[in-house]
């Protein structure tokens, strides 16, 4: 289940129209996220074309959110970067991770027989032995034109494929991967070519006006949950039950007082009731 993954594969088995047509496959990299934006800044309006898939067998200096590391053991995950060229109004970017979490979420659950839920905003979580396991993470980034549209956004994401136990990475939240979580070895293949094919579906649906939140909101495991928000720039923090999102997208938290949050950017972590 180590064997790496080809381009050619990788475009003649998805059915999608434009997403990964076109595909790259480095064998190492820095970050997919750094290389596909430094290729937009070198190309123009049309070059790199939207869809274009960047992927990688193995990051030396992965990230996700809040610049934290993503690290992973060679030809052992999904490790990718994807072009959006989307024109969408600017409170629309969030829909982009959205989408790609919902899609993962539902590619996951369609390969391996777990429990698939999203840690708000972009965490993929599965539960494994009673406890949520953090399996694939989500960066987008983007660029604004004059106008305030939204000219061109990168979606990264890793997904934890065939990490055994002792090579998991740590972090705040405990980390797993789909062969510890089911016990077995899971084609990277046939995984990402769902995943793919899913996220242009919802990004098609997204284009016609329909907003991926409500079904991402059913997938979060965080609504609920007592929850401690930490704003890390500021390192100011407050504790309060997470009761839903908004269209955007944000966290709504209400804290002891009864005070309702909407949190926007901030490191949430489950707390134990």
């Amino acid at each position: 289940m180590m064997n790496k993954l080809q381009e050619t594969a990788v475009s003649r088995r998805v059915s999608t129209r434009w997403l990964g047509k076109i595909c790259q496959i480095i064998l190492e990299v820095d970050s997919t996220n750094d290389l596909l934006k430094e290729m937009i800044q070198r190309g123009d309006e049309k070059n790199p074309p939207a869809g274009f898939v960047l992927l990688t067998e193995h990051q030396r200096q992965g990230r996700g959110r809040l610049a934290r590391r993503w690290d992973a053991p060679p030809n052992s995950s999904l490790l990718l970067s994807m072009l959006f060229r989307p024109n969408w109004e600017a409170e629309q970017m969030n829909w982009l991770t959205m989408l790609v979490s919902l899609a993962a979420a539902e590619a996951i659950a369609a390969h391996a027989e777990v429990t698939v839920g999203i840690k708000w905003p972009n965490d993929l979580m599965v539960r494994h032995a009673g406890v949520w396991h953090k399996v694939g993470g989500i960066l987008q980034e983007g660029d604004f034109g004059a106008n305030g549209r939204l000219q061109w956004a990168i979606v990264g994401i890793g997904i934890n494929v065939n990490i055994p136990t002792d090579q998991l990475p740590d972090g705040a939240t405990p980390a797993t991967s789909l062969l510890v979580a089911t016990g077995q070895p899971v084609p990277r293949l046939p995984l990402l070519v769902t995943f793919l094919n899913r996220v242009e579906e919802l990004y098609l649906l997204a284009e016609n006006g329909r907003s991926p939140q409500p079904a991402w909101q059913k997938k979060l495991i965080t609504l609920g949950q007592p929850v401690r928000v930490t704003y890390t720039q500021t390192n100011q923090s407050f504790s309060g039950v997470a009761e839903a999102t908004n269209r955007a997208g944000h966290l709504l938290v209400r804290d002891s007082a009864g005070e309702l949050h909407t949190v926007t950017a901030a490191d949430v972590t489950l707390r134990q009731k």
